[in-house]
């Protein structure tokens, strides 16, 4: 009996990889990394069989498939660009691959695809159409942050970009403070690179003496900078250049 389209799809007893008619989220790296170091060597088995590609950016993502295997066949290729929003009627198309018994592959501009990605919303489809997708293995910055943190790994957030304004940031920043000493919740977010030493010195301005601050930056790569300190601790020490480096920022 064939699958009805609420029905999920189940893994092939066959040993082929990849697996026909499935969604699978390829992570890349977070920076100029060697693959080899935050890549299991089965995602390149995965991706050598996959033709079809819904790409954040498809320069960046053909450069990652040749990356991962200089012989990769980028011409026979399609790649399908994901949009800032959600547009189901054009993302429908993109699965139609899928319908046809061929695997499809989710690549973000870095680490794992649908984590603070448009990806998610491809998942989100493929989900309500009963098809079976698989998130591979790769680097993801939130999470190695809270690792390499000492924070609280047991219950933490990522709250994405924080406002611009520098009013309502410094609110939500110490709405964010406040639910950190109410739930001992670790608090995560984000920022431009070239706004990280803006990022610092409202934290600085902003937060209690007493609440610790990690901040994350470069991870994986060779330029890999990672300090928890107390706000009172921080406003003693010279940070680093961080506005060429992708940074997470944690604050208990």
């Amino acid at each position: 009996m064939k699958n009805s389209k609420t029905e999920p799809i189940l893994p092939s007893s066959a040993d082929n990889v990849p697996e026909r008619g499935v969604l699978y989220l390829i992570p890349c790296t977070l920076g100029d990394t060697p693959l080899d170091r935050v890549l299991p060597a089965y995602n390149a088995e995965v991706v050598r069989g996959i033709r079809h590609f819904i790409v954040e950016e498809v320069r960046t993502a053909r450069r990652f498939l040749r990356r991962m295997d200089r012989e990769f066949p980028i011409d026979d290729s399609v790649f399908y660009e994901m949009g800032k929003h959600a547009d189901e009627r054009r993302y429908a198309e993109y699965l139609r691959p899928i319908a046809e018994g061929l695997p499809v592959g989710v690549i973000s501009e870095a680490g794992c695809p649908a984590v603070a990605d448009p990806g998610a919303d491809i998942v989100a489809l493929a989900m309500r159409r009963g098809i079976r997708v698989v998130p591979l293995v790769g680097p993801n910055s939130m999470i190695l942050a809270v690792m390499g943190s000492g924070l609280n790994g047991q219950s933490f957030a990522f709250n994405g970009y924080l406002p611009i304004d520098d009013g309502e940031r410094a609110q939500r920043l110490k709405t964010l403070e406040q639910r950190a000493q109410r739930e001992r919740q670790t608090q995560l977010f984000i920022e431009t690179p070239y706004r990280n030493r803006k990022m610092f010195d409202t934290l600085l301005r902003t937060l209690s003496p007493r609440t610790r601050l990690c901040i994350a930056a470069g991870i994986t790569t060779a330029d890999e900078w990672i300090q928890t300190h107390t706000i009172a601790e921080w406003k003693r020490l010279n940070l680093p250049d961080l506005s060429k480096l992708p940074a997470i920022f944690l604050i208990l």
